[in-house]
């Protein structure tokens, strides 16, 4: 059998691909794969990039000492408007994939991130008003809308088996990019050089992704205007109930990336030298360990990784509790580190469950083949953006509860309690929605008319 051509339509103008089936394993086999690994490498690029800079102001504020005038609350306030601003861009920029088009996109999206860089480079000193590096913050967040617009596009270019692989591929080498401009810092800070150093390596590097982004990357046709799908996403219970349990996983993950430096300066005395020698270990590992997450998820079920890893997160919380009250520097470090970890884990198994939530909810609507195929991704890449700018709202959620933490007590211990307990509720709503139902219940996101007996949420 031979797949359809791919060739690029060139009544648009620029890299289309009008007929686009990777369900179909000859055109898989053939075409597709070649492709979709190709799109899934500048995706990544761009998305670190865009990682890089949405953290940014992670690293700048340890650059921040008492000639800055700003206190640890100032602080997190900065880093905390970051993280709103980065949650509420990725709504806008999952629907730019459907208007512009996936590789479209990623152009625009990559220059965008010159504005935040260059305006750091040009307010970085001492004497600018806490306005200005509040200013400067909030556009940094535009680069935690790459990561919506990008697992959007890279969703709708592999097959279902292989989306937890590609899903966490893409989005664990999008997440290093906050361990990378750390350690970036690291060196800077380690070189007694000035934070514009920092921002001199960036800008050039945004200019290399939004180039290679143009010359590499396609465009669905099929994928376009397809604003009719974010309106059913909307609609579906299933988004909100996996963008509650993605605040528990990546709102974790980067709220700890953004705060985890400024707590080991405020509550154990660590100079900004020492903090970033360890800042970047836990967001590292946290983003390597993302595909794991997605390749135990196609194995074994997401939803059943997904439970698990929030007694993981929920047991590393406890003990960081423990060292926060006993003043343990080692312990709470170690333990800080494990949670990371188990952040990026669940990130990964979390966003494979959304795809196979559509596909399973698609045969209880009684579709099948293509037909079945095509609901499932259009359904499951409209939810992807709405899901990960409300989990993107958990770490604004983690910085403010630090910030409060550390103003009405003095450490973050009474945060951690707080992260504690919420880990419990993501546990209790996971088996109950995609755990407790037996095979053969119904879907609570379709009529009993619709359900189909095969139907079953444990294997999502």
């Amino acid at each position: 059998m031979t797949a359809p051509s791919t060739a690029p339509a060139s009544r648009r103008g620029g890299r289309w691909i009008d007929h686009w089936d990777p369900e179909n394993e000859a055109f898989w086999q053939e075409t597709g794969e070649k492709v979709a690994r190709r799109n899934l490498f500048f995706s990544v690029l761009s998305e670190h990039i865009g990682f890089s800079i949405w953290t940014l102001w992670s690293v700048m504020v340890l650059f921040m000492g008492p000639e800055y005038g700003l206190t640890p609350a100032d602080k997190f306030f900065i880093i905390s408007m970051a993280t709103l601003v980065g949650a509420i861009v990725r709504v806008p920029y999952t629907f730019a994939v459907a208007r512009f088009g996936g590789r479209n996109w990623t152009i625009v999206s990559a220059s965008m991130l010159l504005i935040p860089t260059i305006a750091a480079f040009i307010v970085m000193e001492p004497g600018t008003s806490f306005g200005t590096f509040l200013v400067c913050a909030m556009l940094a967040g535009v680069g935690g809308g790459n990561f919506a617009s990008s697992m959007t596009n890279i969703n709708s270019f592999f097959p279902l088996r292989k989306k937890g692989w590609a899903l966490g591929l893409n989005a664990g080498g999008g997440n290093i990019g906050v361990p990378v401009v750390q350690l970036v810092g690291l060196a800077v800070i380690g070189a007694s050089a000035g934070p514009r150093v920092l921002l001199g390596i960036y800008i050039p590097l945004i200019v290399v992704a939004a180039v290679l982004g143009a010359l590499y990357m396609d465009n669905i046709t099929s994928v376009k205007n397809d604003t009719g799908a974010a309106k059913e996403a909307v609609k579906d219970p299933h988004t909100w109930i996996m963008s509650f349990l993605y605040i528990g996983t990546f709102g974790s993950f980067i709220g700890y990336s953004f705060a985890f430096g400024l707590v080991l300066q405020t509550q154990f005395g660590r100079t900004p030298l020492e903090s970033a020698y360890v800042t970047f270990i836990g967001p590292l590992l946290g983003s390597l360990i993302r595909p794991v997450g997605g390749w135990l998820a196609d194995k074994y079920g997401g939803a059943k990784i997904t439970l698990w890893n929030f007694v993981g997160m929920g047991a590393a919380t406890a003990v960081i509790v423990v060292a926060s009250m006993e003043e343990s520097l080692a312990l709470f470090t170690t333990a800080f580190i494990v949670l990371f970890v188990l952040t990026g884990l669940g990130n990964g198994s979390t966003y494979k469950m959304i795809p196979g939530i559509f596909q399973a909810k698609a045969a209880a609507l009684g579709l099948t083949g293509e037909e079945a195929a095509s609901y499932g991704r259009r359904l499951s890449g409209a939810s992807m953006g709405l899901i990960g700018a409300v989990g993107a709202l958990g770490g604004l959620g983690i910085n403010l509860a630090f910030r409060q933490s550390f103003l009405s007590v003095g450490s973050g211990t009474g945060a951690f309690v707080a992260f504690l307990a919420f880990y419990a509720v993501c546990f209790g709503v996971t088996w109950a929605v995609y755990l407790r139902r037996p095979a053969g219940a119904a879907s609570p996101a379709v009529t009993a008319s619709e359900a189909k007996p095969q139907l079953n949420y444990a294997e999502v």
